[in-house]
């Protein structure tokens, strides 16, 4: 399994625009609005937000981008030789089975085997700590993202914010992603990204999209 290859899989910018993207946000805004005296509902008066425009635009977003380029670059140069040197043994490997008795060549694949999946569980260990990393950053976005959403429902008097993706058809503006970046800009322009281990039911899901 070469280095490139089982990095690639949570590589740089795209772990974390993936990771960000992947998980429903939990903190938006839910506004609680009056209901009328006579009991009915109250019309909708609808927002629209791009919650991945906001990961991509934002300060926030592109400093987690930029931190995890560093933390993944950090474990390539890390993991690099130990990688190499396991390709220049499949390589010796390969060499010797042919002039090696059977139960001697059997017993070095395996002992190479063996090599070789303790250094890919260590690389997606690895892995799995930028991954929590970013998923913890991306929550306390989202603590920092939802006053701010609400704060906007109040100003324009909704009781209802979709996201864009929810959304076949409109007319008029009614997107707030723009308003909703340059506060949350000021507010919290950059987190730190540490490594972290994900949750026992995230790492289930990314152990199942692997496969």
């Amino acid at each position: 399994m070469k280095i490139d290859k089982i990095l690639s899989r949570g590589g740089a910018a795209s772990v974390a625009l993936a990771t960000m993207c992947a998980f429903a946000p939990a903190g938006l805004a839910q506004p609680k609005p009056g209901a009328p005296s006579n009991g009915a509902a109250p019309p909708p008066k609808i927002l629209v937000i791009d919650r991945n425009a906001i990961l991509r635009a934002s300060k926030v977003g592109q400093d987690i981008v930029r931190q995890v380029n560093g933390l993944t670059q950090s474990a390539e140069s890390e993991f690099r030789s130990q990688g190499d040197a396991l390709r220049k043994e499949g390589t010796a490997l390969q060499q010797q089975v042919a002039i090696l008795a059977p139960d001697v060549k059997a017993k070095k694949i395996r002992d190479f085997q063996s090599k070789q999946a303790a250094f890919q569980r260590k690389v997606e260990a690895r892995q799995g700590l930028i991954q929590g990393g970013v998923f913890k950053a991306r929550q306390q976005v989202e603590q920092a993202l939802a006053p701010i959403l609400q704060g906007i429902m109040q100003e324009r008097g909704a009781n209802l914010l979709l996201d864009r993706g929810a959304v076949v058809y409109g007319t008029g503006n009614f997107d707030i992603t723009p308003v909703a970046v340059q506060r949350l800009d000021q507010r919290m322009p950059s987190v730190k990204v540490q490594l972290t281990a994900l949750p026992s039911s995230m790492q289930a899901q990314l152990a199942q999209q692997r496969r």
